[in-house]
């Protein structure tokens, strides 16, 4: 048997409480706590559920030049979350119920946060055919979520499908909304500076077309639709206006398109570079806003590593992508937090609690009391710090917050009732587990 003490840390409605955790399990709340094992004294910091990630990209198997599984996990565990959700788009592609579970068992190896694969819609991501979703859906990995993230599902009649078949396990298909017909050699966001800079814009109702189409057809067979990383301001008030009508719609933002906008492409340097596009600041506006109000239900990361040969190259050749997990905490705190848009009960619904019931992790974005899984993360609400990608955790180092100056830091993270992240040093690297 095992234990853990965390002592003199707070929680979100201000109390100052200890946790004691026995094995996995967080067995007493309260002040004054005493127990036997290691103890954390966590004066200045603040308990929060794990966080949980519905979009990650692990890279593996295939693209392990990129990240692995573990350096994934790795570098999730250094961003505070306790579960992440591999997408699909590896090689071979998690299209088929070994594929799955080969990188179920990776992370279960790890074992240091959960990993959770996503399968893919079509076979192949090549928008044809159904991939083989019920026998994902019933082997070892347990696949819930569907998604040909990289590409969408354009052909409505495949979707339809696809929304109809998952309804047999109450399962979820998640969009990227991208019409190709109008993002053909498009490399950023339709407007003055792509003009400017001479690149082939990436509109906005390429996003939005596809989101209303896909509203209408969720409501029609009466299944559930997830919308990955929105970036427009139209894209939320469709989303606004879909559950406002009832249909089963819940949205997703990326950190980055909480706070960065086209206007940082004029250097054109390709770690801005990114799918979705970088849009303008009103967008930014009206995705901080759906974030507050609850029209966009979730933070996830798009987490999207590349080796530095990808990126150190003209624009119009790079990847599109960035990394995220490490980041993302930082990037909500200054974003929400500290303008005043959210409180920190939401940003658990937003960074752990949604995205937990969104999936169907049942372990994950639990509260912190006695009985429930111990997946906790530990911050420094306060703490200010400055973006290296020297110490990133990841295999790859394509952040666009180097050097940017960020308010709120994860400092432990506790999975399953181990301390797989330990006294984390902003850049000076933190105490990971290896698994």
């Amino acid at each position: 048997m095992s234990e853990l003490l965390i002592k003199n840390v707070v929680i979100t409605d201000g109390s100052k409480v200890d946790i004691r955790i026995q094995d996995d399990r967080i067995i007493a709340v309260g002040p004054n706590l005493a127990g036997e094992g290691e103890t954390i004294d966590c004066s200045g910091l603040m308990a929060l559920p794990g966080f949980v990630d519905l979009h990650t990209h692990l890279r593996e198997p295939g693209k392990e030049n990129a990240e692995t599984v573990l350096t994934g996990s790795q570098s999730a565990v250094r961003g505070g979350y306790t579960a992440v959700s591999a997408m699909p788009n590896t090689n071979p592609v998690a299209d088929t119920a070994g594929v799955v579970e080969q990188v179920w068992r990776l992370g279960k190896s790890a074992g240091i946060c959960d990993v959770y694969p996503i399968g893919a819609v079509s076979a192949g991501l090549n928008g044809e055919h159904l991939a083989e979703i019920g026998a994902m859906a019933d082997s070892a990995a347990r696949v819930r979520i569907f998604s040909d993230d990289g590409k969408c599902v354009s052909d409505p009649l495949l979707m339809r499908r696809a929304l109809e078949y998952v309804k047999i396990f109450d399962g979820v298909i998640a969009q990227h909304a991208q019409e190709p017909r109008l993002t053909i050699n498009s490399q950023m966001n339709e407007g003055i500076v792509a003009s400017e800079l001479g690149l082939t814009g990436w509109p906005a109702i390429a996003e939005e077309s596809i989101i209303a189409r896909d509203i209408l057809l969720a409501e029609t067979v009466k299944s559930r639709l997830h919308i990955c990383h929105v970036s427009t301001k139209g894209s939320v008030e469709l989303i606004r206006w879909a559950k406002a009508k009832g249909i089963a719609v819940t949205a997703e933002v990326t950190p980055h398109h909480l706070i960065l906008t086209d206007e940082l492409a004029r250097g054109y340097d390709p770690i801005y570079k990114v799918n979705p596009p970088l849009r303008t600041s009103d967008d930014v506006i009206a995705l901080r806003a759906g974030l507050a109000d609850g029209t966009i239900d979730i933070v996830a990361t798009d987490h999207a590593p590349h080796p530095a040969e990808d990126k150190d190259c003209e624009w119009a050749s790079a990847a599109f992508g960035m990394v995220g997990l490490e980041t993302a905490f930082g990037v909500v705190v200054t974003t929400m937090i500290e303008t005043g848009l959210m409180d920190w009960d939401r940003l658990v619904q937003v960074m752990s609690i949604n995205p937990a019931q969104i999936a169907g992790y049942g372990d994950q974005g639990r509260s912190l009391t006695a009985g429930n899984i111990a997946n906790i993360t530990l911050v420094d609400p306060k703490r200010v710090w400055q973006v290296d990608r020297e110490s990133l955790v990841s295999r790859s180092s394509n952040t666009p917050f180097h050097g940017s100056t960020l308010t709120g830091a994860v400092v432990h993270t506790i999975y399953r009732g181990a301390l797989v992240l330990k006294d984390q040093k902003l850049n000076g690297g933190g105490n990971v587990s290896n698994g």
